[in-house]
């Protein structure tokens, strides 16, 4: 059994954050564990609010899953204090799991900022340069690259951007641009264009999350970077494809959605 870390912020409406991470580890075949950087509350209108966990927690957190169970992989997402990604950089580079995946959240659905704005500069010049590939959405990517984002050939050059803060690669997501959605895969050597398929449907809480966690565990089992990149996207339009229209907001995606229509469910 391949093994994948997340370390994130909790969703208490499930949708994203831990919860979805967890559940993307199961869906696509490996083990999940999990550290958790903040509480939030939270459902598929918005963010309710947010409480940071102490960065020695954080600490005792890493070191306990690190110093006794094996991880193949390792997925960051919300970490919004410079302390706290301070001490996930030491612990990374001290125990070096193999792959990394940041997903810069900084910005939720509602437009609630996660990331305080002091520790931009932290997880751009620490914890970037740790990653195996970072994967923003346009916002973060315009965020990161500081520029504007209309086109594909802006993702391309925002990815270029962005792989020189250090990262191995740079997956730049175009969902957030009109049309069918196009993801740039940047490698410093080549780019890839990953095409999709536009789905109808405002339930798409989690995507962000979702997706890099799929990601991870495809490398914890053994792809490079674009495999897990392709499988990981193949796999999130079909979460997206069979969402589930919960609550009153952007519903989650369906993270279990083979075995349900397997199961004759959905």
């Amino acid at each position: 059994m391949r093994t994948a870390l997340t370390i994130a912020g909790s969703d208490s409406g499930g949708g994203a954050g831990i919860q979805a991470d967890l559940k993307s580890f199961s869906a696509n075949g490996v083990y999940g564990m999990s550290v958790i950087t903040a509480i939030t509350a939270q459902n598929t209108v918005g963010v309710e609010g947010v409480e940071d966990v102490s960065p020695e927690m954080v600490s005792q957190q890493l070191d306990a899953v690190l110093t006794d169970l094996p991880v193949d992989a390792v997925k960051i997402g919300m970490v919004s204090k410079p302390e706290t990604i301070q001490i996930i950089t030491e612990k990374l580079k001290y125990y070096q799991p193999r792959w990394i995946v940041v997903d810069p959240v900084m910005i939720s659905k509602s437009g609630h900022h996660l990331l305080h704005p002091d520790a931009k500069e932290a997880l751009v010049q620490t914890l970037i340069p740790l990653a195996s590939v970072v994967t923003p959405n346009i916002k973060e990517a315009e965020n990161l690259a500081n520029a504007s984002i209309e086109s594909e050939e802006d993702m391309e050059q925002a990815a270029r951007d962005i792989y020189d803060l250090g990262s191995q690669s740079v997956l730049v997501k175009g969902g957030h641009l009109t049309g069918d959605p196009t993801d740039i895969l940047f490698d410093g050597d080549s780019v890839h264009k990953l095409l999709g398929d536009r789905k109808q449907t405002k339930n798409t809480h989690g995507t962000g999350c979702t997706l890099s966690s799929a990601i991870a565990a495809y490398l914890a089992q053994g792809d490079e970077i674009t495999t897990a990149v392709e499988k990981g996207k193949k796999y999130i339009e079909g979460a997206i494809a069979h969402a589930l229209d919960l609550g009153k907001g952007h519903g989650p995606t369906h993270h279990f959605y083979q075995w349900y229509l397997e199961a004759g469910k959905n």
